[in-house]
């Protein structure tokens, strides 16, 4: 037996498929929030900032563990010239001053040679602590950015689930209005089609945005007030009102 409702009770589904049309469009908007691309690029810029800063924090330990040795060689460099020294100062044989005179002036000459290095390195552990000293103020800039547009995101998706919190229970009143195997017939018939209901106004369907043919217009037009029918076009219930042109 075929469905009846009263007039009423169908208008009802106007209403209900408006509501749940806005809260499509509020689940969208949500999910295409212009913050989210930005937070998506800033993110893989953050990444590669990580990267970055990872290997240039490896570079500037190599250099500070290779100054580390080199100042350690200078370390033993020194106590060696400085013991030679005593000793030359103290000795009194020619020969034992002659061999001290000479290693004195390798020692210096090979002290020479590492400070020239570590003067080296050490330019370059400069320049390295510098390069992190960059990298650190562009992480913390781009966190500033990346909290900024967040909390932006946070305020659109905010707004946007106060709408649909508002949507959601204006839609709930409504379904409460409409007897239980309408509703589950506009229910079915959104979730196959994607509209469950659709208004007919001046023999246009507004669900598929089609002009009825004339042999569906002369069905409807003798359809009962309270029957249910179906759009042709569309598949969703089709509302008839003092719009439809029957």
């Amino acid at each position: 037996m075929a469905l009846k409702a009263s007039p009423n009770d169908q208008a009802h589904l106007l209403e209900l498929q408006a509501l749940d049309t806005r809260i499509q469009q509020l689940d969208h908007r949500a999910k295409k929030l212009p913050q989210l691309a930005v937070i998506a690029g800033l993110e893989s810029e953050s990444t590669a900032l990580r990267v970055e800063t990872l290997s240039a924090t490896g570079a500037l330990e190599d250099a500070q563990r290779e100054l580390g040795r080199i100042e350690s060689d200078v370390a033993v460099v020194e106590a060696r010239i400085k013991r030679d020294t005593e000793r030359l100062q103290a000795s009194s044989s020619v020969k034992d001053v002659a061999g001290l005179e000479s290693e004195l002036a390798g020692l210096t000459r090979r002290q020479l040679e590492l400070e020239e290095i570590e003067l080296g390195v050490m330019e370059r552990v400069d320049g390295l602590e510098a390069a992190m000293r960059e990298l650190r103020a562009r992480h913390d800039a781009l966190q500033a950015t990346i909290a900024g547009v967040v909390a932006e995101k946070e305020e659109s998706l905010g707004t946007i689930t106060s709408e649909r919190t508002h949507a959601a229970a204006n839609r709930s009143t409504i379904a409460g209005k409409v007897p239980e195997e309408l509703l589950a017939l506009y229910e079915r018939q959104r979730a196959r089609y994607g509209q469950g209901a659709s208004l007919l106004r001046g023999g246009v369907s507004e669900a598929s945005g089609l002009k009825l043919n004339e042999f569906d217009m002369a069905a409807i037009r003798a359809a009962a007030p309270d029957d249910v029918l179906i759009c042709p076009e569309s598949s969703a219930i089709l509302v008839r009102t003092g719009e439809s042109g029957l």
